[in-house]
């Protein structure tokens, strides 16, 4: 099993054991397991990912495609845009979401946010200056 595999295997283990939590570089982050349907492969994927929520709307959240400020975009991302929806844990429940990609000053507003509170996010645009713009999508609950 490769190293990604392997952490998001014990990331996924601890935050079902512990209703949503984790420990590591990740305490008191919030966090949430993505559920994606490969585009080519049709195999369902669980992956672990920070979120910001939004301010006012409850059901509504923001994940980020960092891919740790690697050059392409993760697999997770081109698969939920590819789809237009998936489900998400968050906590003890699991819920559908639809998905839109945020673009522009709304997009460039949300990241700086997620940047302001956890720096390692602004590391990673750094790191994508001249090769790619990371993602940003709104997963609203249906």
């Amino acid at each position: 099993m490769s190293d990604a595999l392997d952490w998001n295997a014990t990331t996924i283990a601890e935050f079902r054991a512990n209703e949503g939590r984790v420990g590591g570089n990740f305490a008191g982050a919030p966090m949430v397991l993505v559920h994606h349907r490969g585009r080519k492969s049709g195999r369902d994927y669980v992956t672990p990912t920070m979120y910001l929520p939004h301010d006012t709307a409850p059901d509504v959240i923001y994940v980020f495609a960092t891919k740790a400020g690697a050059p392409t975009n993760p697999d997770w991302y081109r698969n939920l845009t590819a789809a237009g929806d998936g489900s998400v844990e968050r906590g003890t429940e699991t819920y559908t979401v639809t998905v839109r990609e945020l673009a522009g000053a709304e997009r460039d507003r949300v990241y700086a946010e997620q940047a302001r509170r956890y720096p390692g996010f602004a590391e990673y645009a750094r790191q994508t200056v001249g090769v790619r713009t990371i993602p940003v999508l709104e997963l609203r609950r249906m």
